[in-house]
Formats: C-alpha cells, structure tokens, sequence
C-alpha cells in the first residue's frame, strides 16, 4: 500500500520505517528540512535502537521524507496523523492534529478516490470523530464515512524499545468510522500474523490508549508511595517488598518443567524518582482535564500526577540526611533522558531535581550517555560532563536519576579515582554495599536487601 505519515518523530519515524520494512511505500512528511535530508540519506534524526539499521534497509527505496504535505496524501492510499499532542494548562493541545486534519483536507479536495485518515497521535476521548473529523470536512467538502474513511489506531512504542515493539506488537488497535475504514487499516497490518487485533469504534480505540498508559503510571506512583512509607517505617526495603509482589501469581506465568517467568508489566511495581517522558505525564493530566471539562472527578489519577510530582522531594530528604545545606556543595546527576537507550529528555525527573539542587546553591554537573540538550533552560548554571568519569571527579554527592546500563560500573570509577562521595540511588539500581555512604529511595536506614531468587 502507499502510505503517508505526517509527523516524523519517534511515533511517525519509527511507523514510517517499520512499515516500510514489511513491503509498504512510505513517505513521512515533517516541516523540518533538515530532519526531511536525514531521513532521505538513511541517517536518523533521533535516538533509537535499531534504526540506523531499519534505516539502511529502507531510506530512498520504500521509505522517503518529504516537507509538501499536500503531494503526499494525494499520493497514498492511507494517511497517518501522528503529530505531537504536548499538555498545556492542565489539557491537551490539539493544535498540531488540528492544522495536519485541516492540510489533510485540503489535499483531498483534489484527490480523486477514497482515501482513509488515521489518527496515531494520542488524543483524548472523542477528538479524532469531533475536532479530526470536523476539520477535514471542512477544508475537504467531503464527508467522512462517505467520500473518505477515518480511524484511530493507537500506538504502544516504548522509547528505547520502539522498532522491536512496532515489529513484535502485543496488539493491533483498530477504531473506524465503519467497517470500510477498519477493513482498509486492518489491511495495513497484513504482515503482522499471529497478534491479537481489536476492531472498535474511534473514541473507544482512543480510551484504550489512555487507559493503559494510566495504569503504568499508577503502579509507578503506587510504588514510590509505599516506598515512602517503607522508609519511614524502618528495618525494610522497598526493593524486597516489591520483588515479593513481582513472585505473586498474577504477575508469574509457571509452565511446568520451566522457570516461572515475571510478566514485563512488573518492571513499572519498582520505586524510583518518578516517571517523565513524552507519554505518561501529559496523558494521565489531558484524562484529568477531560475529566474536569466533563463535570467528572478524577482523585485517582490526580493523586497518581502528586504523587509523581514531589518524588524528587524524596531524593533531596535522602540527600539532607548527610548535608543539610548544599550551598557550593558539588553534585553529580547521572542521567538526563527520561529513561535509558533514548535521547529525550521531555519531563525527565533529572530536571525538577537539579531546579531544587540549584536553588539550594549547590555546585551540578550532570552526564548522560546519549542526551545532551546543550541550552536546554532546566540546565542553566549545570555543567555538562563529556563522561561518568569526568561527571563524579570531584562530586560530594551523586546522584542517579536514570537507569543506564553504563551506570551500573559507578563504582569502579570511584574507586579508580579514589572518591568516596555519598550516593544516591533514584533508582535502586545499585548495589548498597559498594559504597561507603548510600542512600536509596525506599530503603530504610539499616535495611539489608535479602536474598533473591
């Protein structure tokens, strides 16, 4: 099939790509011309892994890039929305869907032919049959369910992860208008043998997406409240606690003859310094503010946001068991992307954490492996180290905010350069005995981590 996918990004990219791979013509269109060169010479604008190979296979054969939107919808058989939806004010924007649905329309007014538009962006309940539908009409003349179909097809990529989970999906989520659009997408997806696929009407396919990001962010923020309570009610560690959860049966599959095996779904029951990213902090507060717009309470999930928002309180407590002033005290914060084998920082929980650590006037230098935002406003008056080595020479404090693998050898390094700084472990990662002085959230002043198996 042709396909057309507006929005390049790590949602728009990685599909684009993806589906060039299986067999299907793919033009990503993005504003950004530089971003449109570098896809086209197979060199990818973002970090993610397995793309430069994807790329390599598919840049300037089945997959190319573009800036002239209009010339690409009227080229394809299916268009995908997958634009940004960033949370402002406590709602989502949909400014971006908006202009995209409107350019769609326009191009389809000259287009002969039924065409199918498809929502990939997140987007809450209700918008791709009211705001998406509404535009393209009206730039259009056309009417959905007539002259073009319209569906939402939700996307489930984990950064770091997302080419092996667009190539090996859990699920297929398919809303349509009709049946017509949803035979269209399914078609879409023909090479994905074996996956369960749900067909479902646009507004519901849209609400699975919120919810199942909602319940990750909910075990997280359920996680650092115990923790918070493990700290303070002594003699217990909150790593323990969680590893006796993860061993329960509804979170083991046992086959006999083999090991029991943990659902994945148990990496988000761990306590850390709280999640960040692209996802689940603007989608929990758009269902929030949807919430509120419709006269419907949300305690939950706004309890679920606190939560999350003054995890990094947590950190600084643990912080001020050693140093109670911080002024001219240098610190080292080890990550900046919101979590490992990905280059973005957006809502990363490094950056409420080094604001607090500044305003308290201490000394930060920060490292990560891949992200550097140099200029970014959170790093204002923060060095930027070129190594881990360089990051903790002459720290008194470290800091571990994201869980790279490069991380776990902190040790060693200090112990190379002779330092004994008192370490902080946002995300328990770290092994409490390899150091002198250790903090970790959720453990307990004198908590041993017993033995796991």
């Amino acid at each position: 099939m042709r396909i057309c996918i507006i929005g390049s990004g790590y949602v728009g990219l990685v599909s684009g790509a993806c589906l060039a791979d299986v067999g299907h013509d793919v033009v990503c269109v993005d504003l950004d011309p530089a971003k449109v060169e570098m896809i086209n010479s197979g060199r990818p604008p973002i970090h993610e892994r397995g793309l430069p190979e994807l790329l390599a296979r598919t840049a300037g054969r089945r997959l190319t890039a573009t800036s002239d939107l209009e010339g690409a919808v009227a080229g394809s058989d299916v268009t995908f929305i997958a634009v940004g939806t960033p949370a402002r004010d406590g709602r989502i924007d949909l400014e971006y869907v908006r202009t995209a649905a409107r350019q769609i329309g326009n191009a389809l007014r000259r287009r002969n032919g039924y065409h199918v538009v498809v929502v990939k962006s997140t987007v809450v309940p209700g918008t791709t049959d009211g705001v998406v539908r509404e535009a393209i009409e009206e730039s259009s003349g056309l009417r959905a369910g007539e002259d073009f179909g319209l569906g939402m097809n939700p996307e489930f990529l984990t950064e770091g992860r997302a080419v092996e989970d667009f190539s090996q999906p859990d699920r297929i989520v398919i809303g349509g208008i009709d049946e017509r659009t949803r035979k269209v997408i399914g078609q879409v997806y023909a090479g994905f043998e074996g996956v369960p696929r749900i067909f479902t009407n646009n507004t519901t396919a849209e609400f699975i997406k919120y919810a199942s990001n909602a319940l990750l962010a909910t075990m997280i923020s359920f996680s650092n409240e115990l923790s918070r309570l493990a700290s303070a009610v002594g003699n217990v560690d909150i790593v323990d606690v969680m590893h006796g959860v993860h061993k329960s049966a509804y979170l083991t599959t046992r086959i006999p003859g083999q090991p029991p095996v943990t659902a994945s779904i148990s990496s988000f029951l761990e306590a850390g310094c709280g999640f960040g990213g692209s996802c689940l902090p603007k989608d929990v507060t758009a269902l929030v503010g949807q919430g509120r717009d419709l006269g419907v309470k949300m305690p939950l999930l706004e309890a679920v946001l606190e939560i999350n928002r003054t995890q990094p309180e947590e950190m600084l407590a643990l912080i001020s068991r050693h140093y109670p002033q911080l002024r001219d005290v240098p610190v080292a914060v080890l990550g900046i992307a919101f979590k490992p084998d990905t280059d973005d920082v957006r809502e990363s929980p490094a950056f409420p954490l080094i604001r607090r650590l500044i305003g308290a006037g201490a000394r930060v230098t920060a490292y990560d492996p891949v992200a550097r935002p140099v200029g970014h406003e959170a790093l204002q008056g923060v060095r930027l180290a070129s190594s881990l080595a360089e990051a903790v020479a002459d720290a008194e404090i470290v800091v571990l905010v994201t869980r790279w693998e490069e991380f776990g050898g902190l040790a060693s390094v200090l112990a190379a350069l002779g330092r004994e700084p008192l370490v902080v472990d946002g995300r328990r990662v770290l092994d409490p005995h390899a150091f002198r002085r250790y903090e970790g959230i959720g453990r307990s002043g004198g908590a041993a981590s017993g033995r796991r198996t």
